[in-house]
């Protein structure tokens, strides 16, 4: 079996599973999210072991949950549609911006063959890798670093995500996507922002906008500089 399927078995398989299966129904196919793989992954990645014990019976309701050191974990909703934006195959090479957690970065495990994910804040990595490794998660590799200038080592990428907003798309993470690779960022203000996709073809990028969100600022060299407390985030 290869990491991601070891991945796969280790993840699924627990008693929220009917909490999960009326999340991914009533939730995101009700609201248009429609990848089989996807969909899949979100049935079976628990959710509820990425939060503290006092927020588990919230963990598959529709909302933003808060998370260690002031940051969050995103409404189901919006990791879902992410990560179809993101259109990720089986055996893709994935970079994640802001572990936070760790529950996006399981999802992705599920989803791919590799994942290398960027974490600001070192007690939100240490936390995420501990969860992962625990869970059997073996397709991942966390690191503390600016997310902003993403992780050049293992790139090209064939998608990248960043679950924090920038002012605009960071020119690293632009720089390393594959030809045919996609971006999908939160890009705007510190309050609001658009969720971009940004694909790498042969003679630049072609980018769509795809809704109003709200996630915490992206802090890095090609981001915001220090904190500009957006307030909790909604998405």
């Amino acid at each position: 079996m290869n990491d991601a399927g070891h991945t796969r078995r280790a993840l699924s398989g627990d008693a929220q599973a009917a909490a999960r299966g009326r999340m991914v129904d009533e939730q995101l196919v009700a609201r248009g999210i429609r990848d089989p793989q996807v969909l899949a992954a979100m049935r079976e990645v628990p959710r509820h072991l990425f939060l503290p014990p006092e927020l588990e019976a919230l963990a598959y309701a529709d909302r933003a949950l808060p998370a260690e050191a002031g940051q969050t974990i995103s409404q189901p909703w919006i990791v879902a549609r992410m990560l179809e934006l993101a259109s990720i195959a089986p055996g893709a090479r994935v970079l994640e911006v802001g572990t936070g957690t760790g529950y996006q970065t399981a999802l992705l495990a599920w989803l791919a063959g590799h994942v290398w994910s960027l974490e600001r804040l070192e007690p939100l990595a240490a936390g995420a890798a501990a969860r992962l490794a625990a869970l059997g998660v073996t397709n991942v590799r966390v690191r503390t670093g600016d997310g902003s200038l993403g992780w050049q080592e293992f790139a090209p990428y064939a998608s990248v995500l960043a679950a924090a907003a920038a002012p605009h798309a960071p020119r690293a993470l632009l720089d390393q996507l594959d030809e045919g690779g996609v971006l999908v960022a939160p890009v705007g203000g510190v309050r609001s922002q658009r969720l971009e996709t940004w694909r790498r073809e042969r003679d630049g990028f072609r980018t769509e906008r795809h809704g109003e969100c709200r996630f915490v600022p992206l802090i890095g060299r090609d981001a915001w500089s220090g904190d500009p407390d957006p307030g909790p985030e909604q998405q």
